[in-house]
């Protein structure tokens, strides 16, 4: 998955699931279900143009409130709605002259059952149903004979991201019994053959969160560094380098959970610019981080953002949609990294004099890590 296929929301098991707003994986299109009340419906994004917009795709009833949506590299939107308990339904949503065009697909027999983010080859679009003891993965759209199972895997799975750019590899959050949560790699072209991904200690909890398949960046949450508290931390595909956890993304009275990923820093993963939707009592705003820096920066969100999702563009442009006039109005907000702040400069002082016949001490110079140097207590003299 590229910078931001999916809008996510951090939940109390610490996974991150989808919320509503999806963007295709090359950023060209957005699906959301828009409306109010008893008149929902699809809505599709153009995000690619000159400037961004919405196409409804109403039809002769609203859609109900937990259907899923996914749309295509082709301008297409796909539904997933739930009818009679445990059976769901599939279908291709499309403009046509002033209607909505719809194409049916087939249906799936689950009772939990989650479309995946969007498939890197744009043309796919793959569901997860969640059994007492198995996982299943289904492609349901882009298939020859409507839905069909193409993994199984043991384990009650979760999460659902990207690892490649062909839609092969697909990376879960795996339970075993009721062991801890692992991510795991699933091979989607051999049947789900599985492999771990990460295991930080034998006994935490560590999930995949976000990966970005041309820096090979990791975006991880983990209770590694304390137990029965989960931590946002970052690492490399491939890298045998431990996972980090920097402090600056800890936040005491709020939740932090990245949605997008600057595309284009191939294997450059500590410049690569971070996406982060921070949630607290006062409402939600947006974070920016780097690996490379030891801060995190945080802004306001753009009045009727669609809290959660955004994109970066290859040159450090964050752009966030936002609706607005009662959802019928939609937009993009672009913001950029903030500068740098000016070092600070400070003057160096030569030392006192030593008194006459006082012989000299050794001094032994210890080196100080630049983050602990207390040079907000130091005081010019003169």
């Amino acid at each position: 998955m590229t910078a931001c296929a999916i809008e996510t929301a951090a939940e109390d098991d610490g996974a991150v699931r989808p919320t509503g707003f999806t963007i295709t994986a090359n950023r060209a299109y957005a699906a959301r279900l828009a409306g109010v009340g008893d008149t929902l419906y699809a809505e599709r994004w153009t995000l690619d143009g000159p400037e961004p917009y919405a196409v409804p795709l109403p039809l002769d009833q609203p859609e109900d409130p937990d259907a899923q949506l996914v749309p295509l590299a082709d301008g297409r939107v796909l539904i997933g709605r739930r009818v009679d308990g445990h059976r769901h339904t599939f279908s291709l949503l499309y403009p046509t002259g002033p209607g909505t065009g719809e194409l049916p697909l087939g249906s799936v027999e689950a009772v939990h059952l989650t479309l995946l983010p969007p498939s890197p080859d744009g043309i796919c679009a793959y569901a997860m149903c969640v059994g007492a003891d198995t996982t299943t993965i289904w492609l349901v759209a882009g298939g020859a004979f409507g839905p069909e199972q193409v993994a199984e895997v043991e384990g009650r799975c979760a999460g659902g991201v990207w690892l490649d750019r062909t839609g092969r590899m697909l990376a879960l959050d795996r339970q075993l019994d009721d062991g801890p949560v692992k991510a795991v790699a699933v091979d989607l072209e051999r049947g789900g053959e599985v492999t771990p991904l990460l295991q930080i200690t034998e006994e935490s909890n560590d999930r995949l969160l976000m990966a970005d398949p041309d820096s090979g960046l990791l975006l991880i949450r983990s209770d590694a560094p304390s137990p029965g508290h989960e931590r946002l931390g970052w690492g490399v595909l491939g890298s045998l380098l431990p996972v980090r956890f920097p402090e600056c993304l800890r936040l005491d009275d709020a939740a932090v959970t990245p949605f997008a990923v600057q595309p284009g820093q191939v294997l450059m993963p500590e410049t690569c610019s971070v996406a982060l939707r921070i949630d607290a009592a006062a409402g939600s705003w947006v974070g920016m981080w780097c690996p490379s820096e030891r801060r995190m920066r945080q802004l306001a969100a753009p009045p009727g953002w669609v809290a959660g999702a955004g994109l970066w563009t290859p040159e450090g442009v964050l752009r966030l949609p936002y609706a607005a006039d009662g959802g019928t109005a939609c937009g993009l907000v672009d913001l950029e990294v903030p500068p740098e702040p000016e070092p600070v400069v400070l003057e160096v002082l030569a030392p006192p004099e030593r008194p006459p016949g006082r012989p000299s001490e050794p001094r032994i110079c210890r080196p100080v890590p630049l983050q602990q140097a207390p040079l907000a207590d130091r005081k010019a003299a003169g």
